[in-house]
């Protein structure tokens, strides 16, 4: 096996404290060119890389600079299209003969095509005749069509110069500029909000008319709205609303948590769970604040977390974007996270799925939440509470953590 992958699967702590240099050292053979198998060993490990290492790796890209950082740069600007959920065709390091010389094609669900193209630096300027060419031959080709775009990535947050060439251009509305680090901003963004940002954060990478700025501002509230959903539902982690949840004979200050738990324990014990499914199911990555999947898409989980209840119990929602999130994969888990005990639950998705209609709702502006509850059992393990009493062993999930979390 691979030296990168070998101690990622024996020992994550330590490929995280590596610097991108020592990464790139333990790939193929340690020299980064095209279509290397250094290369290659590269790209799969980045796919894999928690968002906060590649935001690391970034930063030193730009601000320390060292042999082949350009290339490195290049490969991190296409992993982050890819945590934008774009389809992402990665482009040559450098240009060679009879090929064409884009940095990377990034595809939204909706079709719409970027041709990417990544500066260290905007302090010399641009030709952009050379790029717009790029894509002139990508259309042609059939590769893409007259409605994609070109988006300049540029290691710097002062672009003024290149702004002003662009603007000043015939290709000006077939441009767009973002900076490397802003980049890494909505991607950060995007992982802790919810689902319907998606598309408006791919509105603001292709050029569109803003003398009129009701896009903007759609584009602005919507984010913002969806952060704000995300704090709330985190707050409870998912429980709708206590006061309409389920008559069980207990009171809604007996529903209460003891205290409020610390994101960071959230955090932690998310890590935890995505340690102890990545043996079976392959590493996955951070798509937004509960939702995981593989590089392929093809393992996904959701995994939320609640606090326990004064009554000993455990509550969670389940929302009908997740239940689709999870149906889109080949194999999908909702996993149950309980804050103070060394287990989870995986769930699988066909199991949960068929069983919503025995589950407990609340009806709110924003949709449907289904209600779950876990309780201790007689044996002194949690079962899953349905509706008018009924209850379900979920032992069979029960996913072992390596450390208990307080």
């Amino acid at each position: 096996m691979k030296p990168l992958m070998t101690l990622l699967k024996t020992d994550r702590a330590q490929v995280d404290a590596l610097s991108i240099e020592q990464v790139v050292a333990l790939c193929g053979t340690g020299k980064l060119t095209d279509n290397s198998d250094t290369c290659h060993d590269l790209r799969d490990y980045l796919q894999i890389a928690e968002s906060g290492n590649l935001f690391k790796y970034l930063k030193v890209c730009l601000r320390a600079g060292f042999d082949k950082s350009g290339f490195i740069l290049q490969d991190i600007v296409n992993e982050f299209g890819r945590r934008l959920d774009y389809t992402v065709t990665n482009g040559l390091y450098q240009g060679r003969t009879n090929a064409i010389g884009y940095d990377g094609l990034w595809v939204a669900p909706d079709g719409r095509v970027i041709v990417i193209e990544v500066k260290t630096t905007d302090a010399y300027r641009v030709n952009l005749d050379i790029i717009a060419g790029y894509r002139e031959q990508l259309v042609k080709a059939g590769t893409i069509d007259q409605e994609s775009s070109v988006l300049l990535v540029v290691g710097r947050q002062d672009t003024g110069d290149l702004e002003a060439q662009v603007r000043g251009s015939k290709h000006a509305w077939a441009f767009r500029i973002i900076s490397a680090e802003s980049l890494a901003k909505l991607v950060e963004l995007k992982e802790n909000t919810e689902l319907a940002s998606v598309s408006k954060i791919h509105d603001l990478l292709v050029p569109f008319e803003y003398t009129r700025l009701d896009k903007i501002i759609d584009i602005a509230f919507t984010v913002a709205e969806n952060a704000t959903t995300a704090a709330e539902r985190a707050d409870v982690e998912q429980i709708s609303d206590l006061a309409s949840a389920i008559i069980d004979g207990t009171t809604i200050e007996e529903r209460r948590p003891y205290s409020p738990t610390p994101a960071e324990i959230v955090s932690r014990l998310r890590e935890q769970i995505i340690s102890a499914l990545t043996p079976k199911y392959a590493p996955m990555i951070k798509k937004s604040r509960a939702l995981y999947w593989t590089a392929d898409k093809s393992v996904r989980a959701v995994i939320t977390i609640s606090k326990e209840y004064k009554s000993g119990d455990f509550w969670y929602g389940y929302h009908p974007d997740w239940d689709q999130f999870l149906k889109e994969g080949s194999t999908g888990l909702f996993v149950l996270g309980c804050v103070g005990r060394n287990e989870a639950f995986a769930i699988p998705f066909d199991w949960i799925h068929d069983r919503l209609d025995r589950l407990n709702i609340t009806e709110r502006e924003g949709g449907t939440s289904y209600h779950i509850q876990l309780f201790l059992g007689t044996t002194g393990k949690l079962v899953l509470r349905l509706k008018n009493g009924q209850n379900e062993n979920i032992n069979q999930f029960e996913l072992t953590l390596s450390k208990m979390l307080i």
